[in-house]
């Protein structure tokens, strides 16, 4: 008798141990694949909107509003519905999201409309791609936790959270990494359609076993009970959840922006935040009784003390404006940054989270914080406010948050009460008076950033393509110069004094590589030239126009084209017939009908980042369309952490074309440092005098072409 209860038992531990291998395996796969489709989406649309850097902030808010619906949906099931009425809706509603399938946006979405701005598409198109196989991926964590603590009193499920936050990072690390340089891009959309329909068998066969096994009592594996009070959290508790998680969620799409907008809109600085973030949930929730009160507000300070210190290196007054730290080492401070303060958030959230009976609503509430704190950065603040002080705004509202934090009771978050131990007093005194100094000195950090912006600025815009400055300097014998700038690079200078307002300048000057091939053409051209434009700037190539000269400048961002007719004097005064189209130059060129320009420039950079789909084969195509024979397409490739001229030769080898790389040196006041690839197939024009010694040949380039399907940044860091 007591062999056949023994072999009960050991046959229910079995099932028992598959069911919640079953649950394991199903939040691991949803969330892994919830995660993995963000960047794949995200690149899909890159192109469609001029690879701005804020496509993927955009994309960003929709995933946390997403995430949102999800929890609520979750919530709603495990409160309200049966386990028999959960299997059926998970039924209709898993097989009605499968008709989106697959993940391949419509290419409506990419036309400009007078009632549909960029942000607007760009949501439009994820909602109409992936938003309900989204929004049900959303609900699986939740969702499978609540069937695993209804089916498993007494053990804790967070520790399916914290699985479910390591797939998550294991996908957004894979990407980069794996999949995205082997897998073209619509490839990876119908992969990742197909593990969908997977996913939703497991999450079934779990719904399956949650409603089968739900009244099964007779074995149950005693385990230590959580240790969160079963008392219902109080409305201060639920907003303390609430501005914790939405000050994390503000400070991710913050230094993501900052990253991405500054370095290059790729895949690699969208994920490595996110990973970051991810991981703070990860650790937080597995080593929560290690992460004490006074263990996170040293985290906190130190991470404020990161921060000053960058931000004054970086921006001290009379500093070297040429001291910029190499590219991996603002990675590395700025995911620090990022992490010390999401680990004290996300801390804070594991140390006061509720009983398993309460956890839907708390994960309802982190994703209504994370959906409130994207949506002021992704949304509200490129609508609202003339600059990006996004990131120092953040950083300021964490430091306050320390300050509060110290002020508190030590380890409780009470406030002190009269039974405090002396020590315990000295202990917040001089805990609060450290967050004070922090508060200080991160405010005056701030401060000296602001000043440095506003120095001389004389006009400042923002919207969904950047932040764009005007400001006014001292040029010394030339008088007072005008710049415009996004972000941290460049867009143009122009000399007011008579004698050099008409003058070509930076990039563009007469010895770099764009302004020798002009100058080239029109000495070698027996009528005038018609010269395409991508990207405005200043207009400042408009300088080289002469009577007869057609140049039709392509430009995305209508701001740019009101600052340049407004604040500087170049098209104005051109000799050439000035034409501008508003919107992505790739796709208008596609549109129009052959333009037979002499030479198209490409220049559309936003600060550092890179229009990859302006630098594929397929673009080359679309470029070539509209040269006539034997001319040229000149291709702008300064950038401070990426090796363009190889990625430019190689697509012109594949073309049967030549490419000469010509660099400059600022070896006068009119002339910065530049970098330009010229593409011709016409071997006389490398002859020219203004080319002939000053155009290299380029060092050898990759042996993958980038396509419109495939890019890899990552093998061109510098």
């Amino acid at each position: 008798m007591s062999s056949a209860i023994s072999a009960g038992r050991s046959g229910a531990a079995a099932r028992e141990g598959w069911i919640v291998a079953a649950f394991a395996l199903t939040v691991f796969c949803g969330s892994f694949l919830l995660f993995l489709v963000e960047p794949i989406i995200a690149k899909e649309l890159l192109p469609w909107f001029g690879g701005a850097a804020n496509v993927w902030a955009t994309c960003l808010v929709f995933f946390q509003v997403g995430l949102l619906l999800g929890y609520a949906y979750a919530d709603a099931l495990a409160r309200r519905l049966s386990p028999r009425a959960q299997l059926a809706s998970l039924i209709a509603l898993l097989g009605a999201a499968a008709l989106l399938l697959p993940i391949v946006p419509a290419r409506h979405w990419a036309t400009p409309s007078a009632t549909w701005g960029p942000a607007a598409r760009v949501l439009g198109a994820l909602a109409t791609t992936i938003g309900a196989p989204y929004v049900l991926m959303s609900a699986t964590s939740p969702l499978v936790q609540s069937w695993y603590a209804r089916r498993f009193p007494g053990r804790s499920p967070y520790r399916l959270f914290a699985l479910s936050n390591l797939a998550s990072m294991l996908a957004l690390l894979a990407y980069p990494s794996l999949i995205e340089p082997r897998l073209g891009t619509r490839l990876q959309s119908y992969c990742w359609s197909v593990a969908y329909g997977a996913w939703a068998l497991l999450m079934l066969v779990c719904a399956a076993s949650a409603h089968g096994l739900a009244s099964e009592r007779d074995v149950q594996l005693a385990l230590p009970a959580d240790s969160a009070s079963v008392t219902a959290p109080s409305h201060l508790r639920y907003l303390s959840w609430l501005g914790l998680a939405a000050l994390g969620s503000l400070l991710l799409i913050a230094v993501t922006g900052h990253m991405t907008r500054d370095v290059a809109a790729i895949p690699l600085l969208w994920v490595l935040p996110l990973a970051v973030y991810l991981l703070t949930f990860i650790g937080s929730f597995q080593l929560s009784g290690w992460l004490t009160s006074g263990r996170l507000t040293g985290v906190a300070l130190a991470t404020l003390v990161l921060y000053g210190g960058y931000s004054l290196y970086l921006n001290w007054p009379g500093g070297d404006a040429d001291n910029t730290l190499p590219i991996g080492w603002q990675i590395l401070i700025l995911c620090t940054v990022l992490g010390g303060a999401c680990l004290f958030c996300h801390g804070t959230l594991a140390r006061t989270r509720p009983a398993p009976e309460h956890l839907t609503r708390f994960y309802l509430t982190i994703a209504l914080g994370g959906a409130l704190g994207s949506i002021v950065v992704g949304l509200g603040a490129p609508a609202l406010l003339p600059v990006d002080f996004d990131l120092e705004g953040g950083m300021l509202g964490f430091a306050a948050v320390i300050v509060y934090a110290t002020w508190q009771g030590p380890g409780s978050g009470t406030h002190a009460t009269h039974g405090e131990s002396g020590a315990g007093y000295v202990m917040r005194y001089w805990s609060g008076l450290l967050g004070l100094i922090a508060f200080a000195a991160t405010a005056a950090a701030v401060a000296i950033i602001i000043q440095q912006f506003y120095d001389g600025t004389i006009l400042t815009r923002r919207n969904f393509y950047g932040s764009l400055r005007v400001y006014e300097w001292k040029a010394g014998r030339v008088g007072t110069a005008r710049s415009l700038s996004n972000g941290v690079i460049l867009h143009g200078t122009q000399y007011f004094a008579p004698s050099a307002r008409r003058r070509p300048t930076e990039y563009y000057a007469e010895p770099s590589g764009v302004g020798r091939a002009i100058l080239a053409l029109h000495g070698s051209a027996g009528s005038p030239l018609r010269i395409g434009v991508i990207g405005l700037g200043v207009g400042t190539l408009a300088a080289y126009g002469r009577p007869g000269d057609v140049i039709r400048f392509y430009e995305i961002n209508p701001m740019v084209l009101d600052i340049a007719r407004h604040e500087f004097t170049y098209l104005a005064e051109s000799a050439a017939r000035i034409e501008v189209a508003l919107g992505d130059a790739r796709l208008s060129l596609e549109r129009e009908p052959p333009e037979r320009f002499d030479l198209i420039a490409v220049d559309a950079f936003s600060s550092d980042a890179i229009p990859v789909h302006l630098l594929t084969r397929e673009a080359l195509e679309v470029y070539l369309k509209h040269l006539r024979p034997g001319g040229v397409v000149a291709f702008h490739t300064s950038n401070r952490y990426v090796d363009l001229p190889p990625v430019v030769a190689r697509i012109a080898e594949l073309r049967g074309l030549t490419a000469r790389l010509v660099e400059t040196d600022a070896d006068d006041t009119f002339n910065t440092p530049s970098s330009w690839v010229l593409v011709s197939g016409d071997s006389r024009f490398f002859a020219t005098p203004q080319i002939g010694k000053a155009a290299i040949k380029v060092a050898h380039g990759p042996t993958r072409a980038w396509t419109d399907d495939f890019s890899d940044l990552m093998e061109y860091l510098q």
